[in-house]
Parts: structure tokens; sequence; C-alpha cells
């Protein structure tokens, strides 16, 4: 099936996706510092999580030659979990430069995905969201330590307004391209 009526018949989706990353990404934009505190945590609960299904995973194969590194790994996720749950102050500019890094690689794949559609109606919108998805990934590291305070939840919202924007955009130029043809 061709992209472009593929994105039509899904349209509904992805209207509602653009939608609601618009919306997250706006409320991101209003409260950077809130933003970047619930990123840490998040991130951090979801290394607890894994840190406590790497040490069951260690003690439920305790016959296994790497049992000691298997729960050593466990316990790492654990410590590093809580450490970024619970003290949601500290390591902001390790998170920083972390998100920086997602930011840039999230930068190339869509402009990949961008030009991949190419020359589908649209593509440009995916492009142009890839390159401001690798410019903020860049913007963040070149004003480290001072961007780490409100980097993360300011440039979480303007990548999820972008990105939102890119799937909003893409149903309408399918709608014209079908009509135009």
């Amino acid at each position: 099936m061709p992209t472009s009526a593929t994105i039509t018949e899904n349209r509904t989706w992805f209207f509602i996706l653009g939608i609601l990353l618009i919306i997250l990404g706006a409320v991101a934009i209003a409260f950077p510092f809130l933003t970047t505190i619930a990123t840490k945590i998040f991130i951090g609960w979801l290394f607890l999580i894994g840190g406590i299904v790497q040490i069951f995973h260690a003690f439920s194969t305790k016959g296994w030659s790497e049992f000691f590194l298997n729960l050593l790994m466990g316990v790492l996720y654990l410590i590093a979990g809580a450490w970024l749950a619970f003290f949601p102050l500290t390591g902001i500019i390790t998170l920083t430069i972390f998100l920086a890094a997602m930011f840039a690689i999230q930068g190339v794949l869509e402009i990949a995905m961008g030009l991949r559609m190419r020359p589908h109606d649209g593509w440009g919108w995916m492009l142009f969201a890839g390159i401001v998805a690798l410019a903020v990934g860049i913007m963040i590291v070149m004003n480290l330590p001072t961007s780490a305070a409100w980097a993360i939840g300011l440039l979480v919202g303007i990548n999820l307004v972008m990105t939102g924007s890119a799937y909003l955009f893409l149903p309408m130029a399918a709608s014209r391209a079908q009509l135009a043809a």
C-alpha cells in the first residue's frame, strides 16, 4: 500500500497522535523545571524496576555461572534508579547530557525518515522536525552546565510540539495529494 494511502486511511490516528504530542509539549514548555524533575524521576523508576527484575532474575538462576555479575548489575540498576528517583535535584547535568544525545539521535532518525518518505507530500515536515531535534541536542550541549535547570523540560516540550506538528501535517498533505490526483 502506498504511503499516502496508508496515512489517509489512518488519518484519525495521525491527528490524535499529533494533537496529543502538541498538548504534552505545551505543558512541558509551560513548566520546564517541573518537567525536568518529572523526567528524572520517571527514568529513576524505570531503572528501579529494571534493577528489581534483574535481581529477581539473578536469584532465579543461581546455578548460572554468571550469577554474581547478574546480581551486581541488578544492584547497580537499583542504586542508580533510587538515586534518580529519590534525589530529584541531583544528577540533572548527567541526565541533560543523556537527553542531548537522545535528541541528536532522534533528529538523525527523523531526518532519515523524512528523506525516505520523499517525494510524498509532507515529507518536509518530518525532515524539519528532525532538523529541530538535532539542533536541540546540539543546543543543550553547548549551554552546559547552566542549561541543565531548564533545558530538559523546555526542550522536551519543543521536541514534542515539533514531532506532534509533523504527525498532524502528514495526513493533511496526504489528503491534498489525493485531491490533486
